[in-house]
């Protein structure tokens, strides 16, 4: 294989597992849905080599899993792991929230504000807009914590608890608008505990809101 179809490949590789990740993460593919690479890489038009990339990779971040067979499946997220994973992040997203004060990125927070109003004004969103925005502000936070484990805990967190909610049967059309709109403010004003203060609010207000539509 030469040099550009190596990076060819893995670029499609690539490509073929942030398609998967999405589809995941929004419940396109539903927990407990059996993996078959030949019927998936005929379903996203790639070849079987990314594919297989692609969901070893998943695998080894605990999206797929292996059954008592060992077939492989999405995970299940149950309403335990869930709980357990917010948890984990009503510890760790106050006090990024916090040091993100500290590190402002002009730039970044401009374009979230404008999602945010763009949200807001709209009666009706595209609810992949508003999910997005979601994880652009939370990733926001996570990037301008200044602790690089933040990231990638966060992150982490973050798909198990959205793959959660996103499969509830009540999902309200923007949720968390009003705890985001004080986030969001804290943040440009450089005001740390504010941040923090919002963002535990935040968090207890998904935690009851889940627990409720469950």
């Amino acid at each position: 294989m030469t040099d550009h179809e190596q990076e060819s490949d893995s670029n499609l590789g690539e490509e073929t597992y942030q398609t998967l990740l999405h589809d995941i993460l929004s419940a396109r593919l539903p927990g407990g849905m059996a993996i078959q690479q030949r019927r998936l890489a005929l379903e996203y038009q790639v070849s079987r080599s990314p594919m297989r990339t692609a969901l070893s990779r998943l695998e080894g971040e605990g999206l797929l899993v292996r059954d008592e067979t060992g077939a492989l499946k999405v995970r299940t997220v149950t309403l335990t792991d869930y709980l357990h994973a917010l948890d984990i992040r009503m510890l760790l997203e106050p006090t990024a929230a916090a040091n993100a004060c500290k590190s402002p990125d002009a730039a970044k927070l401009t374009d979230l504000f404008a999602r945010f109003q763009s949200v807001a004004d709209n009666p009706t969103p595209d609810p992949e807009e508003v999910w997005a925005l979601d994880d652009s502000l939370h990733g926001y936070i996570a990037a301008q914590s200044g602790n690089p484990f933040m990231v990638s805990f966060i992150r982490d967190l973050r798909r198990f608890t959205t793959i959660f909610e996103r499969q509830l049967p009540v999902v309200r059309a923007k949720p968390g608008m009003r705890e985001h709109a004080a986030i969001l403010d804290a943040l440009q004003g450089g005001e740390s505990e504010v941040a923090r203060a919002a963002m535990s609010f935040h968090l207890e207000i998904v935690r009851i809101g889940v627990l409720k539509n469950y």
